[in-house]
């Protein structure tokens, strides 16, 4: 992701768009772009509502936190692309996106971040090879607890790993690690508001252990399971989550 034109202008771009986050924000962290799309997904009404605040303003200390330290990361220089996320605001249900960051030059000389994260759309169902990889998601779906190896998916589709690989990221938008990766959390999600430990619960989505488990998981939720479980079971927040 590169911004090749103005925030401002591309703020109003992405104004039309309901299904893109975008924002920018300053060295400090502070929202200085939102397009109405992030406005209108934290239940606010007005961009005025955003600009100047930071994420431990805007969202649950649990969250809030883990964010801006996202944050500081972009800030120091690290570029995140295509990173496979699930966003949850306060006034919508859990979404799936595909989010990138990046540092941005400011007119100052420091450096504050661009950030822009689309939704995951509907499968091409009209792709030639739709239901050759229907099967293999299907397949996950029935079998993600267990150990599953892309060669073993590529050879249930009829297909080489490479072309897998090519035709999966044209008709779902994701690498099938990705779809899998998916496919668990979402799992996990549902089966951390039962009564299941934090271990059983990533046993059963098909972690090897504990730590891989919370490692994926707030890579992907942005918060730990038993935080995600607590923030839950809270009532106080029926989602939370960060803005790309």
């Amino acid at each position: 992701m590169s911004l090749l034109i103005p925030a401002d202008l591309m703020q109003t771009l992405c104004d039309a768009l309901p299904d893109v986050v975008f924002f920018a924000k300053d060295a400090s962290g502070r929202y200085s772009h939102a397009n109405l799309t992030l406005v209108r997904r934290l239940g606010l009404k007005r961009r005025e509502d955003v600009i100047g605040r930071d994420v431990t303003e805007l969202f649950p200390a649990r969250l809030g936190g883990r964010y801006a330290i996202q944050d500081r990361r972009v800030l120091d220089g690290e570029t995140i692309e295509n990173q496979l996320e699930v966003h949850l605001f306060p006034n919508r249900q859990p979404g799936w996106c595909l989010t990138g960051k990046r540092p941005l030059p400011l007119a100052d000389g420091r450096i504050g971040l661009v950030g822009l994260s689309r939704d995951l759309g509907a499968p091409d169902g009209h792709h030639p090879t739709y239901e050759r990889l229907r099967r293999v998601t299907e397949h996950m779906q029935a079998h993600f607890a267990g150990a599953l190896r892309v060669t073993a998916l590529a050879e249930l589709a009829k297909l080489s790993v490479a072309q897998l690989e090519r035709h999966f990221q044209r008709v779902f938008q994701l690498t099938p690690q990705q779809a899998l990766t998916k496919i668990r959390i979402e799992a996990a999600m549902r089966l951390l508001q039962e009564e299941a430990s934090i271990a059983e619960v990533g046993q059963s989505c098909g972690f090897s252990d504990q730590s891989a488990f919370a490692r994926q998981f707030k890579a992907t939720v942005g918060m730990a399971p038993r935080e995600y479980r607590a923030l839950q079971r809270s009532g106080r927040w029926s989602a939370g989550g960060e803005d790309a």
